[in-house]
């Protein structure tokens, strides 16, 4: 969903909220009158954490920011007990009671935010005062505890290995936990700029972006207070905590301090729970605000009674669903052959499917397919090889149905014919569909699908002609060989935002493909009968698409990378790697077409 957003994040209005012998220094955006968000920041962070997230929030919603007691404005102290959870949690209620006494609120926290937010939230009054809570980074350190206590009880090598992990992540809390140490060393090098470049680099983003407030340096030896204050205790004594509060899991797959197995026992102790894996690191303020806005939108909106976005039922834990239940499946070449076996498989799975193809009628015929069996698929005409008709599709389709799951570059053409037979026109033609193709569904879906950052698959149709030189096939093989590669390198580059790529490689698949390829250097009338006899032998090999389709789906469940489909394919794979050179050989005296 797009995000309106104001133009920066200064406060509409500034004051100070009394909490016990503390004041909470308070910080209001948007419109008062408006439904309320309170952001809730961590260590060594102030209210200025949020500043790439609250203009995404402020067009809409009253958004309040504040800095918790030893950090920022608020009162400063060197007492290791004024850190205790249950006073921090006495800071937020002061805080949502002061902004919004007549109405609950609505609360996004991130890293020691969060974990003073679970405080609050397993409250008696919880309920009634906080109507959902995104949870970023900072989890309930007694459910955390539990979990622990809960795997070493069952000591099999995963329930030993999960908390063996977790206690390596979390080591450096008892170097922080250590008396003056800390505090010499950080007042040493905890310089901002050395800060910023630090979570850039474990956030995959620009020091830019890393907002710092101009208290950081105090607030980095001052705020680390919480730690000797929380977490020894927690560990030797958790406590039964459960909450009411509909809870949003944003769990950081490359968290430096909190695994994301720790979470699995959430819903244990959460009466509604919805968890979002996300290929991120711990700041995801600073690295993902847009996708933080979103979710707790998102959130906000299901809980007042709106219908759940696809993303947020796919969200949802405890309830069954089939394997591709609330994903989208945007596939290209739709209207027949592999392209819609594969719209079936994921249709019978649960997917809900956008299918293209240049053939309409074909691609009707598809979704017709699909809803006679109790799917939802929609249909549309696009000429993949056509840069400017693809942009203006998948703005289309991302405006109507939303960023796709799984992208399914599958459309193609054959050819035949040698090289100085072959038009330079007709060989252009076959790189723009068959290459040019699946490099515009990338650009397009496969961008917004980065930019979302719940990462996702995108599968591109290769083929076994890609590794196996042939004589008779140059523009096809090179085209096919090109994809190859070009998935190759995809791969690699957005591996770090969890998205997979997937390398199909059909063999020997009777499709209306080898009835359609075009051979060049012959006339009409023998092209016809090539058509024909080849039809006619791949008819015969009796390995249709919808077996392709189902190596696409197993694929995508196993995240496996490289998949030659037929036996052959798989064959010539491990032997062009094995013995290259005898391919080469064959390939110079044997002539298929």
């Amino acid at each position: 969903m797009s995000m309106t957003t104001t133009d920066n994040a200064i406060p509409a209005a500034e004051r100070t909220v009394r909490s016990g012998d503390f004041d909470i220094a308070v910080y209001e955006y948007g419109d008062p009158g408006a439904e309320t968000v309170v952001l809730v920041h961590g260590w060594p962070d102030t209210h200025h954490l949020w500043d790439s997230v609250i203009p995404l929030l402020a067009g809409r919603f009253h958004v309040v920011a504040y800095d918790t007691r030893g950090h920022g404005e608020s009162t400063r102290t060197r007492r290791t007990r004024d850190f205790r959870l249950d006073e921090l949690a006495k800071d937020f209620y002061a805080v949502i009671d002061a902004v919004r006494p007549d109405r609950p609120v609505h609360v996004l926290a991130h890293d020691w935010g969060s974990v003073q937010v679970w405080e609050a939230v397993c409250e008696p009054q919880a309920a009634a005062r906080v109507a959902s809570f995104t949870s970023v980074s900072g989890p309930n350190l007694d459910h955390v505890a539990k979990w622990m206590r809960d795997r070493l009880s069952r000591p099999t090598p995963r329930n030993v290995w999960q908390p063996f992990t977790q206690l390596l992540s979390s080591a450096y809390t008892f170097f922080f936990m250590t008396p003056g140490l800390p505090r010499a060393t950080f007042g040493l090098v905890g310089t901002e700029p050395i800060w910023q470049r630090a979570v850039a680099l474990m956030n995959d983003t620009a020091p830019s972006n890393v907002k710092l407030g101009p208290t950081f340096r105090q607030d980095m030896v001052d705020g680390l207070l919480i730690y000797r204050a929380n977490i020894v205790q927690r560990i030797l004594s958790p406590r039964e905590r459960h909450t009411e509060v509909p809870v949003q899991l944003i769990v950081a797959g490359r968290d430096v301090a909190v695994r994301p197995a720790g979470y699995d026992d959430e819903g244990k102790w959460t009466a509604r729970l919805w968890r979002r894996d996300v290929p991120a690191g711990h700041w995801m303020p600073f690295s993902h605000p847009e996708l933080l806005a979103t979710a707790a939108t998102e959130l906000i909106d299901t809980v007042n009674g709106a219908p759940a976005p696809r993303g947020l039922r796919r969200a949802e834990t405890g309830r069954s669903r089939g394997a591709f239940e609330d994903q989208l499946v945007v596939i290209t070449g739709g209207g027949s052959g592999i392209g819609r076996e594969t719209a079936l498989a994921f249709a019978r799975r649960g997917a809900e499917i956008v299918l293209s193809d240049l053939n309409l009628v074909a691609a009707k015929e598809t979704v017709e397919l699909i809803a006679a069996e109790g799917g939802v698929a929609h249909a549309y005409s696009l000429d993949v090889a056509n840069e400017e008709e693809v942009t203006a599709h998948a703005e289309a389709v991302l405006a109507a149905h939303g960023v796709p799951d799984i992208l399914i570059n599958n459309a193609g053409i054959g050819q035949a014919g040698d090289f100085f037979d072959t038009p330079a026109a007709e060989f252009d033609r076959v790189m723009r569909i068959n290459l040019g193709g699946v490099v515009n569904g990338c650009r397009t879906f496969g961008a917004a699908m980065a930019e979302r950052g719940l990462g996702g698959h995108i599968v591109n149709l290769s083929s076994m002609a890609a590794y196996s030189p042939q004589r008779g096939f140059s523009a096809y093989s090179t085209s096919k060989s090109a994809v190859f590669m070009f998935s190759d390198c995809l791969r690699a580059e957005i591996a770090g935002r969890g998205i997979s790529v997937h390398t199909i490689c059909p063999g020997i698949v009777h499709t209306n493909i080898v009835a359609n390829t075009r051979f060049s250097g012959v006339s009409a009338a023998e092209e016809k009968r090539k058509q024909e006899r080849y039809d006619n032998l791949y008819r015969k090999r009796s390995y249709g698409p919808e077996k392709v389709a189902a190596q696409i789906v197993r694929a995508v469940e196993r995240d496996r990378s490289i998949v030659p489909v037929t036996p052959e394919a798989r064959l010539q794979y491990h032997f062009s790697r094995l013995a290259p050179a005898v391919g080469r050989f064959f390939a110079a005296r044997v002539k298929l077409t």
